[in-house]
């Protein structure tokens, strides 16, 4: 079930008019959620909600067992287990043909060609996001951070839909505490919520969604078959694409979960305006940057050591954090990219002499803006041979017809322009927006997402953080 769809928007009027209706009780309305949490899920594939309420499970009681446990080597050993049987899901259904792949190929390097058994294994929507959320919230009851929470809760926590799919990673101690009592919005954040799901649904349906079908999709399909203005116009474009894409989906599960009374933490600030690559990971997906940061950074022992382990660690944590987004070449090539560059920058910070100055800013952020284009090219690509036949394109002189459009161009244009809107805007709007009686801001919200679907193009691509 996507979003910005009719289907959707019919589930979310059903159940938005019945969790107010039962806000009496607290526990009906939370199972409410869960319900609805599972039917929405379920949409896509019924089978796979049985993984989900099996992994909520398996937290549950390893966070229980954890909290009861007052022997430190119990307590360990539960926590390497808990965090074991997460990313043993993960892993099954995310890596295990990969590895196997790649098993076969170096086999048949040495000379002892195999054939290897493939499962053909569906990976479930979202597993990356909820596998991850089951770890940090064990780790967190292990560290003292949160107390293991009762079933419903913990089972709510990882399957309440509006970041089920594709985030952002709503840690335990920023949402349980949400769930212990009736929410009690107030009309200033009614009013935040509707601009961003307005404001979500026109980036992705408008702006993400053609460009994708426009300029994106046809350029990568073939690199060869595309000059060099087609291919520097497709990697502005799906610069701007998949920024327009993931924002979008973000804003719209704030919005959404919002509506219902909870608060979902921002995971994107403007990361296009970043002057060095770790300001832009301080921007750019934020839950899963912070994420990375305390559950695998500063555990493999972050910046302690000196300059060169902290390198190793960022290298380590940039590697995995590609793997994580799929099993493929192309996407650790990517995450060493970031590692390698976050690496340079922090032997640069420690080592350059303290009277040199700093780049100029604007010249900065149009570095790292270039640098990160560059590494969506390999994010984008199929494979590591259709990135080489891409960049290899880049200095190719040869005349050939153009895909690139004055549209796509126009909003490449737009999707900058939204991204360098102040946020501050945005929250000057919603002030104003909250004074006006319900009943025009409900139509006014109705009028806009009529324009925007009126707008948008033929049909509705996933969202592209759906496939991780």
């Amino acid at each position: 079930m996507l979003f910005p769809t009719l289907t959707f928007g019919l589930f979310f009027l059903a159940l938005y008019a019945v969790a107010w209706a039962v806000r009496a009780s607290n526990e009906w309305r939370k199972i409410l959620l869960l319900l609805a949490s599972w039917v929405f899920y379920g949409a896509w594939d019924w089978r796979f909600v049985a993984l989900l309420i099996g992994s909520a499970v398996l937290n549950w009681g390893i966070a229980r067992l954890i909290e009861r446990s007052a022997e430190p080597g119990t307590r360990r050993l539960l926590i390497w287990i808990g965090v074991a049987a997460n990313l043993g899901i993960l892993g099954f259904f995310k890596y295990f043909d990969f590895f196997v792949e790649q098993a076969g190929v170096l086999l048949a390097a040495a000379g002892w060609a195999r054939d290897l058994p493939l499962l053909q294994i569906i990976l479930p929507v979202g597993v990356s996001f909820f596998t991850f959320q089951g770890i940090s919230y064990v780790v967190d009851v292990h560290r003292g951070r949160v107390r293991a929470a009762g079933l419903l809760d913990i089972t709510l926590l990882m399957s309440f839909f509006p970041h089920l799919v594709a985030g952002p990673i709503v840690r335990a101690s920023d949402l349980l505490p949400q769930f212990a009592r009736v929410p009690r919005p107030d009309r200033g954040m009614i009013s935040m919520a509707l601009l961003l799901i307005v404001w979500g649904l026109f980036k992705k349906a408008v702006i993400a969604s053609e460009l994708s079908v426009g300029l994106v999709d046809p350029v990568f399909f073939d690199p060869s078959a595309h000059g060099r203005i087609d291919l520097i116009a497709a990697a502005y474009g799906y610069a701007v694409q998949i920024y327009c894409d993931f924002s979008a989906y973000s804003d719209m599960a704030i919005g959404i979960a919002a509506l219902l009374g909870y608060r979902f933490p921002h995971n994107f600030n403007q990361p296009y305006r970043a002057a060095s690559l770790q300001d832009f990971w301080r921007r750019w997906h934020i839950s899963l940057s912070s994420w990375l940061r305390d559950y695998l950074y500063i555990p493999l022992g972050g910046s302690r050591g000196g300059a060169l382990f902290a390198c190793r660690n960022l290298l380590i944590t940039m590697l995995l954090g590609g793997l994580w987004h799929g099993a493929k070449w192309t996407f650790l090539i990517w995450g060493g990219l970031h590692g390698l560059v976050l690496s340079l920058e922090r032997l640069w910070r420690d080592g350059k002499p303290a009277h040199w100055p700093a780049l100029p800013r604007p010249i900065a952020i149009l570095l790292t803006f270039h640098i990160v284009t560059l590494g969506w090219i390999f994010f984008r690509a199929d494979t590591v041979e259709q990135a080489q036949t891409y960049l290899s394109g880049l200095a190719r002189a040869e005349a050939l017809p153009l895909t690139v459009t004055p549209l796509a161009v126009a909003l490449i244009g737009l999707g900058l322009a939204m991204h360098f809107t102040p946020r501050h805007m945005a929250q000057g709007i919603a002030m104003r927006v909250r004074g006006l009686p319900a009943p025009a801001v409900g139509l006014a919200s109705g009028i806009l997402i009529l324009l925007i679907d009126a707008m948008r193009f033929e049909g509705v691509a996933p969202f592209i953080y759906y496939q991780f």
